[in-house]
């Protein structure tokens, strides 16, 4: 496992296989991704973590494992999309049910702002979240996310608050 970050709580590490069975939990449940495009299937998903370690490989960021310290179990994955170059990047994170509530979205949110300080090449992260999903939204805000309006997204077929943070 390939420790990228940590806080207080949690441990942010490079997605591996052996993180499969833990990723089912949120990528591969349709509750936890309804406002997310839905659960991807289960025979797809390690062509998702192998897609995110070489994207770290490649550039630097990626989405990651994130790792309770109290428990240690991967109890959710975030990180990094990068839209175009990693200049421009996309923030995204999900959990298990079980994680929900924790305030584990806000301390990785802010941790990820410092992944991307730290890189040196990202100017600007964007975010959104379906607009029903309040607590995602309130999670950008209080992290220091900008929002700059509502975006069409082909891949939820919706249109959502879109948000910035800019170095």
């Amino acid at each position: 496992m390939q420790f990228v970050s940590e806080t207080h709580r949690l441990i942010l590490c490079v997605l591996d296989d052996s993180h499969l069975e833990s990723v089912k939990e949120f990528w591969g449940d349709e509750e936890v991704m309804a406002l997310c495009d839905g659960a991807s299937s289960h025979d797809v998903l390690p062509r998702i973590i192998d897609a995110y370690r070489k994207c770290q490989e490649i550039h630097g960021l990626s989405v990651y494992a994130v790792k309770d310290k109290e428990t240690n179990e991967i109890i959710g994955a975030a990180g990094f999309n990068i839209i175009n170059s990693v200049s421009n990047i996309e923030l995204i994170y999900h959990y298990s049910k079980k994680s929900w509530g924790k305030g584990f979205a806000t301390e990785v949110a802010s941790a990820c702002i410092e992944i991307a300080r730290n890189h040196g090449k990202v100017q600007m992260i964007m975010a959104s979240a379906s607009p029903e999903n309040k607590r995602s939204l309130k999670v950008l805000e209080k992290v220091g996310f900008t929002f700059i309006g509502m975006k069409w997204f082909e891949d939820t077929q919706q249109e959502e608050p879109c948000y910035e943070y800019h170095y």
